[in-house]
């Protein structure tokens, strides 16, 4: 299986504090890959080097979502986006003041126009067209009958669904989700859970996971790598995972696993 986004030797410092320590891993196309650690291992500072709100100090981040190698330390984030890369946030990144159905038409018109005018139905884009697609992504993350609710309303798992429909609206390639159960309940944990799941049934996305809970890893992930003080200490299969000593010495004597 090809890559579809490979780090090497990656290293971030703030300060003289090494947050990244020359960290190189190979995202598989198509696969869940997990990234996990403990408190303060770098997890954020990783993903924030992967999406352009930090720059790496030395290393390369290379995406090959657009059919050759491309060198995404110093590009811009809202141009990584426009490459096939979205991101969920820790806490859902919706517009509250907005409904549901005028949330998801957003990135349907960015995508399909390459505009983010609300007014602009110029172009090849039709009215039509976009509702069509908004119709169509939130009928498929089961939001369609609460399309006239305001999202400021909504609970936190359902925010979450609305926020990873706005993001598969713009078709991604690579989908990096930040811890994406944090803070729910478990019912709302194992819907997102199911969610995930369905998505990868559906769609040819590959999926990179920050996450704390075990549960959620487990349920998703193909691979998993492990960071501690900066640094990838081991990877493999979930399995492997489970029962790696310095996976266990990590995580204070395997708590979490």
């Amino acid at each position: 299986m090809s890559s579809i986004l490979t780090v090497e030797g990656v290293n971030k410092n703030f300060s003289g504090l090494k947050a990244l320590d020359d960290v190189n891993i190979s995202i598989e196309e198509g696969s869940v890959h997990a990234i996990i650690g403990p408190n303060g291992a770098g997890k954020s500072t990783f993903l924030n080097c992967l999406v352009g709100r930090l720059i790496p100090d030395t290393g390369t981040v290379t995406y090959f979502g657009q059919g050759k190698p491309e060198n995404l330390s110093g590009v811009a984030p809202h141009e990584i986006n426009q490459k096939g890369i979205s991101r969920v946030f820790q806490t859902p990144e919706v517009f509250e003041e907005l409904t549901i159905f005028e949330n998801a038409m957003i990135p349907v018109m960015a995508h399909l126009d390459g505009s983010y005018k609300l007014n602009s139905w110029g172009g090849v884009l039709s009215r039509g067209e976009v509702i069509d697609h908004a119709e169509e992504i939130l009928t498929d993350m089961g939001l369609i009958d609460k399309r006239d609710v305001h999202s400021g309303s909504l609970s936190r798992g359902d925010k979450r669904r609305l926020e990873l429909a706005m993001c598969l609206a713009q078709e991604p390639k690579l989908l990096l989700l930040d811890e994406p159960t944090a803070g729910m309940a478990r019912a709302d944990t194992n819907n997102t859970i199911d969610l995930l799941k369905k998505i990868g049934e559906t769609r040819n996305i590959t999926k990179v996971i920050i996450e704390h809970d075990m549960h959620v890893v487990f349920s998703l992930a193909t691979r998993v790598s492990v960071l501690a003080r900066g640094h990838i200490i081991a990877e493999g299969t979930p399995n492997e995972m489970k029962g790696d000593a310095r996976v266990q010495e990590a995580y204070l004597g395997g708590a979490h696993l």
